[in-house]
């Protein structure tokens, strides 16, 4: 096992070089770069409607004297000066090979227009990120896995179909609409204001006691973590739900009921493990997937200040040192995540052996 980790540890740095390079140049050839968007502040006009204007990359949108489209009027030292504060006057490759090589060293650089290092703004924006992700996958998993169970054992019961009315209402509805939903219904919308609306504590925050600091971080986390439970936990009850049952069925489950088992013994005894295998394993993958793309819609309903909305607003505004830092720091820890999981494999079935796969 350890020879096994140690490859795909090694297989993570060619798998970060492809997908940085993958993504380094593509962004680069979207239109309306930083140096558009700052052409674009002086001129009075709006970045966005700039970069739709330019239609081109940032190669073509040069002219044949060096000058941007938008930028007729301004001093070309003016615009090498701005070329010099992106990095733009060096060639594409070099600027490819210094971002590596600042990489290499942990060294994301600073943002272009938040006046802060990019692991700076990360550090500042995990906590969010970080509450909506934990708490929510904790609680999907509290309630999927003994639903998922209760509906495998009564399998065709009453129980199982009201509840299966109940999962395929939370598969169908986005996570989104339902967060709409409980701001109406309980933060002033239009009914009862029982819950804040934005925010992750209140202002007073740091006057509050040590209880009082982790009832109002909780109070303000009901509503966004409500609607991420209620709209993820489908899934996961459906497939603790198949997954027992197909366990069930097998064939040491007759055998041990003919042995006298009681179906208590039968149940977690012999089939949970194995039922478990890939509940259990999936769970890094089901964090990490809330933790970097699941909330994004809810920060911003919510008005919660995480990582999607900042790599979201960095894509918007072409700040690639936020852009790339990010990518790079997500791609890593999906990648670890990924070889975590292997490893829960092994932990939940010691008979799982990746060693003997060719």
């Amino acid at each position: 096992m350890l020879a096994y980790i140690i490859r795909r540890l090694l297989l993570i740095i060619p798998t970060l070089l492809g997908i940085l390079t993958l993504n380094f140049f593509i962004i680069q050839a979207a239109p309306g770069g930083p140096v558009e968007q700052m052409i674009a502040q002086l001129e009075g006009l709006e970045s966005g409607a700039t970069a739709r204007m330019g239609g081109g990359t940032q190669a073509e949108v040069r002219s044949s004297n060096s000058q941007y489209r938008g930028a007729q009027g301004l001093d070309p030292e003016l615009i090498k000066r701005i070329e010099e504060m992106y990095g733009f006057d060096k060639p594409i490759g070099e600027r490819f090979l210094i971002m590596l090589k600042s990489y290499a060293m942990l060294d994301f650089g600073n943002s272009f227009f938040r006046d802060k290092k990019v692991t700076e703004l990360i550090l500042e924006k995990m906590p969010v990120s970080i509450s909506l992700g934990l708490w929510s996958t904790l609680l999907i998993y509290l309630i999927s896995i003994p639903l998922g169970i209760k509906k495998a054992v009564r399998n065709g019961s009453r129980f199982d179909i009201w509840t299966s009315s109940v999962v395929i209402i939370g598969n169908a509805i986005p996570s989104f609409l339902f967060a709409i939903l409980l701001i109406v219904l309980f933060a002033g919308g239009s009914y009862f204001q029982l819950f804040p609306l934005r925010g992750l504590t209140s202002p007073d925050f740091d006057e509050l006691s040590t209880f009082g600091k982790i009832l109002d971080y909780f109070w303000h986390l009901v509503l966004p973590i409500g609607s991420l439970v209620i709209g993820g936990f489908a899934t996961l009850t459906l497939l603790t739900k198949n997954s027992f049952l197909d366990e069930i069925s097998k064939q040491y489950v007759v055998t041990a009921r003919a042995k006298g088992l009681t179906d208590t013994k039968v149940l977690y005894g012999h089939v949970f493990r194995n039922a478990m295998l890939i509940i259990i394993a999936g769970f890094p993958g089901a964090l990490v997937g809330i933790f970097f793309t699941g909330a994004f819609l809810t920060e911003i309903i919510f008005s919660l200040d995480g990582l999607g909305l900042l790599s979201f607003e960095s894509v918007l505004s072409r700040d690639y040192p936020v852009i790339f830092g990010t990518l790079f720091i997500f791609t890593l820890i999906s990648l670890l995540i990924n070889l975590i999981s292997d490893v829960t494999y092994t932990l939940v079935d010691p008979r799982i052996d990746f060693e003997s796969r060719n």
